[in-house]
C-alpha cells in the first residue's frame, strides 16, 4: 500500500508541480475504474466512489490533486478513468499483467487458463486505440478540474472471453478455476455520456476486433521469438 500510494499520488503531485513550475499548458492523468469499486452498473462520474483496495484510493487521490490544482493553480488537468486497457505489446508475464493478454499467451501455449471465482465477473474491455483517442481529444478539450470514463461502454465475462478466444484460435481452451482475489469489483461498464459531451470522445474500436488484432499480434510475436530461439 505505501509503494502503490507512493507511485499514484504521491507521483501526481509531484507531476503536478513540476508541471506548475514549468508552465505546462495541460495535464491527463491516468486514473481507473478501480475508484468506483462495486457501484451499480453503469458507472458514471456522478457516483460516489468506493475503492475496495490501496491502488484504488490512489487512484482518487490523484484525482483529487488534479481537481486541486485546476482550480488553486489554474492548471488545466483532466483524470481520465481508463476500464480495462488491452491490446498489442502489454506484458503477458508481469506479476500485474491484466487478464487479455495473460490468457493469450497461456492459450497460445495450450496452457490453461486460470479464472478466479466463478468466471462470471464482468469488464468492460477498452482496446488501447480508443484509450490513446480518448487522452488526445482530453488534451486539447477546454476542459479541466472533471474526471472522465474512458470505456467501450459493454462488458463481457471472463468466461464469454475464453468463449471469444476460443472462436478466434478454432480449439477448446482449459480453464482452471482458482479462489477469488480480495479486491477485486465484480463487474465494470462504463457510461460513456460526459466524456462523449465533454471531449467528444466516441469508441471506435469494439471487444470482438480489438481480441482479434491482439491475438494475432501476440501471435506474431511468439513465432517470431522461436524463430529467433
Amino acid at each position: 500500500p505505501l509503494e502503490t500510494h507512493e507511485v499514484n499520488a504521491t507521483g501526481t503531485l509531484l507531476l503536478l508541480e513540476q508541471a506548475r513550475a514549468a508552465g505546462v499548458r495541460r495535464v491527463v492523468s491516468a486514473s481507473s475504474s478501480a475508484v468506483y469499486g462495486d457501484t451499480p452498473l453503469p458507472k458514471h462520474e456522478g457516483q460516489v466512489p468506493q475503492p475496495k483496495s490501496p491502488y484504488a484510493a490512489s487512484k482518487l487521490a490523484g484525482e483529487a490533486y488534479c481537481a486541486v490544482y485546476s482550480r488553486a493553480y489554474e492548471l488545466p488537468a483532466v483524470s481520465l478513468r481508463y476500464f480495462n486497457v488491452f491490446g498489442p505489446w502489454q506484458d503477458p508475464a508481469s506479476e500485474y499483467a491484466a487478464v487479455i493478454p495473460k490468457f493469450i499467451r497461456l492459450a497460445l501455449r495450450g496452457e490453461p487458463l486460470p479464472v478466479h471465482g466463478d468466471g462470471l465477473q464482468s469488464r468492460d474491455f477498452t482496446y488501447v486505440d480508443n484509450v490513446v483517442e480518448a487522452n488526445l481529444l482530453a488534451a486539447e478539450a477546454e476542459v479541466s478540474g472533471v474526471a472522465l470514463n474512458v470505456g467501450a461502454g459493454a462488458r463481457y465475462t471472463l468466461l464469454e472471453l475464453v468463449e471469444h478466444l476460443q472462436q478466434i484460435l478454432g480449439r477448446r481452451l482449459e480453464v482452471v478455476h482458482e479462489p477469488p482475489r480480495p479486491g477485486d469489483v465484480r463487474h465494470t461498464q462504463a457510461d460513456v455520456t460526459l466524456a462523449a459531451r465533454l471531449i467528444g470522445y466516441a469508441p471506435r474500436v469494439d471487444f470482438a476486433t480489438g481480441l482479434a488484432r491482439t491475438v494475432e499480434a501476440m501471435r506474431a510475436a511468439e513465432e517470431a521469438a522461436v524463430r529467433d530461439g
